[in-house]
């Protein structure tokens, strides 16, 4: 990176920063985008408008979905590419291009590989096990291709640890849980797999106090790992830097103007900019106009996603899609605001979910875009679907983490919630309601009564049989992952004796996934289909290239870094007609 105080040949404008790819965002996108480019021999600035780097990738489960990456590959498993394209062809139902789908399939492994040799601190590992969510289609797998990074000690970081963005809720000191525990984790009651895991937490947290280790896991570790290989190779990024505005000669892209701490600084990119600013998370206005079901922020996206990216590319000329959609995640509002992801507790064995008529309306342990399409299109039909309950019994309570409250006796100052009984807190606040009764239920719920009894006798009665000829819980090795492998089927199992519990579920996002229209080389598109020279936009800037899907565990964050790598790529491959230096490092 140079200063240059010199006007652009082209555009005339006088620039302050002269370098080859400017990158805006510092999530796994833009982060992998900057490692490629500087691979290449290019110059390149990252800016990142809060204070913090990591994104919307720090505060997520960190999983990443790459078929045939090198980890599976070490581990002898290997997919045919043209099956892994034919599986995304089916659930995206036509709405993305095969090109894009089949450049995401070829280079997300080439990418995790580039990663891998590139430095020491990218080490992935692979989750045997954790199935595609469509496992039974074409080309889905029931091993799943979703890749983990190991835990890290934040102490590596130095001083860009302070700077790392934190998780929206901290887990308490000392207590981690790596990519092959959670599962574990969730069997505590039944089996001693499940209750070596709590002896591990409880070491962890010693060591901690003890040693002053500070652990973290999935996207915390992923941001950390990517950061440190940016420092080794000597990467710049500035905090507290938004992006304003994009310069353009002749349809080009070539530059753009970064507030820096408060100070207009006009940056020159000779070879382009790549956008991967998150998407519009929590414009609460924006979304309600895009997806009129949203009425509160319930969203587990980066605080500062307000679709700023975005907005550039559509001054710029760019088209947009999908802007309807989110990564939709059913979720729990604790007292004090909290979200919590439900995901295990819908493949629970002794649960179903009701709507506003009393009935269940989908599997409940569907992946959870599914789930959210459900709530959503249950909402616009008149029946209150958002919130829907989940119902279940004492026997659960006491047998199945719920709510990430451990069903065992309760230890004083324990660092998550213990016991047998459901915290006054949730009762007081009707998060969690409690009855004794079929029809004392339904009155708090506010559903009819004879609607919600037959739907828990019907419920009882399929149970018993072993099979949901309803809606087919549990015949997907998916639904099974976090159920019970002590029952026949893991995910049924009949409600049993009062007092009955239901938890109100609300319709939460992992952020919004629609956004700027792009190639199959992250080139962002005008409407009649041809690409802004000079402009790339990645991760939830650009409309994703699931469509309204989901393929797997880490299908937003594999493709953020798989097209931060193909944009970089390209750019590289693509000067500017008056770059001919082959960069400027």
């Amino acid at each position: 990176m140079t200063a240059d105080s010199a006007p652009d040949p082209q555009s005339g404008t006088t620039f302050d920063e002269d370098v080859d790819v400017l990158i805006a965002g510092s999530g796994g996108g833009g982060l992998t985008a900057a490692l490629k480019a500087e691979a290449e021999g290019l110059s390149v600035l990252i800016v990142e408008k809060g204070p913090s780097y990591g994104g919307s990738t720090a505060l997520s489960g960190g999983g990443i979905w790459v078929p045939n990456a090198p980890a599976q590959r070490r581990a002898g498993f290997a997919l045919d590419p043209d099956d892994v394209v034919a599986y995304l062809e089916t659930i995206t139902e036509g709405l993305v291009d095969t090109a894009r789908l089949r450049g995401y399939v070829t280079k997300a492994p080439e990418m995790m590989e580039f990663l891998e040799n590139r430095s020491r601190w990218l080490e992935f590992v692979w989750k045997p096990g954790y199935a595609d969510y469509y496992p039974e289609l074409p080309g889905g797998s029931a091993q799943g291709s979703t890749i983990n990074v190991p835990p890290i000690d934040l102490r590596e970081l130095g001083e860009d640890e302070s700077t790392l963005l934190a998780p929206l809720a901290l887990a308490p000191k000392g207590i981690w849980l790596g990519p092959k525990d959670l599962r574990l984790f969730y069997q505590v009651r039944q089996n001693w797999r499940g209750k070596a895991i709590l002896l591990k937490l409880i070491w962890r947290m010693v060591r901690a106090h003890v040693f002053g280790d500070r652990i973290v896991t999935i996207g915390q570790s992923l941001v950390a790992r990517l950061r440190l290989a940016l420092r080794e190779h000597g990467v710049p990024l500035w905090l507290n830097a938004p992006i304003t505005a994009l310069h353009t000669e002749d349809g080009r892209v070539v530059g753009a103007t970064v507030d820096r701490d408060g100070t207009p600084v006009r940056v020159r990119a000779r070879r382009g900019v790549i956008l991967a600013t998150g998407g519009f998370d929590h414009d609460l206005a924006w979304r309600t106009a895009e997806q009129p079901v949203v009425d509160q922020d319930w969203s587990f996206g980066n605080q500062l996603s307000l679709g700023d990216g975005i907005r550039l590319g559509r001054e710029a000329g760019g088209d947009t899609e999908l802007m309807d959609e989110a990564w939709w995640f059913p979720a729990i509002q604790w007292p004090g605001g909290r979200l919590q992801f439900l995901l295990n507790e819908r493949m629970m064995p002794a649960q179903f979910m009701v709507n506003g008529a009393g009935e269940r309306f989908i599997n409940e342990a569907a992946p959870y875009m599914d789930f959210g399409h459900a709530m959503i299109d249950g909402q616009k039909s008149g029946v209150t679907h958002i919130p829907c309950w989940l119902i279940t019994d004492h026997r659960s309570w006491k047998r199945y983490v719920i709510g990430g409250h451990l069903p065992i006796p309760k230890i004083p100052l324990a660092p998550v919630p213990t016991g047998f009984t459901i915290p006054a807190a949730w009762l007081e606040s009707g998060v969690v309601k409690a009855a004794d009764s079929w029809a004392d239920l339904a009155a708090q719920l506010d559903v009819p009564a004879e609607a919600l009894q037959y739907t828990a006798t019907r419920f009882n009665t399929l149970a018993h049989a072993g099979h949901d000829d309803d809606f087919g819980r549990g015949d997907s090795v998916y639904d099974n992952y976090y159920g019970d492998p002590t029952l026949p089927n893991p995910n049924l199992h009949p409600i049993g004796t009062p007092p009955y519990y239901a938890f109100r579920v609300i319709l939460g996002d992992l952020g919004t996934s629609g956004g700027l229209r792009t190639d199959e080389h992250a080139r962002v598109l005008r409407a009649d289909g041809t690409a802004i020279a000079g402009l790339y936009a990645v991760g939830n800037t650009s409309a994703a290239v699931m469509g309204r899907s989901y393929a797997g565990a880490g299908a937003t964050i594999g493709p953020a870094m798989t097209f931060g790598y193909i944009a970089a790529e390209h750019l590289t491959q693509h000067p500017a007609p008056a770059d001919t230096t082959g960069g400027t490092r």
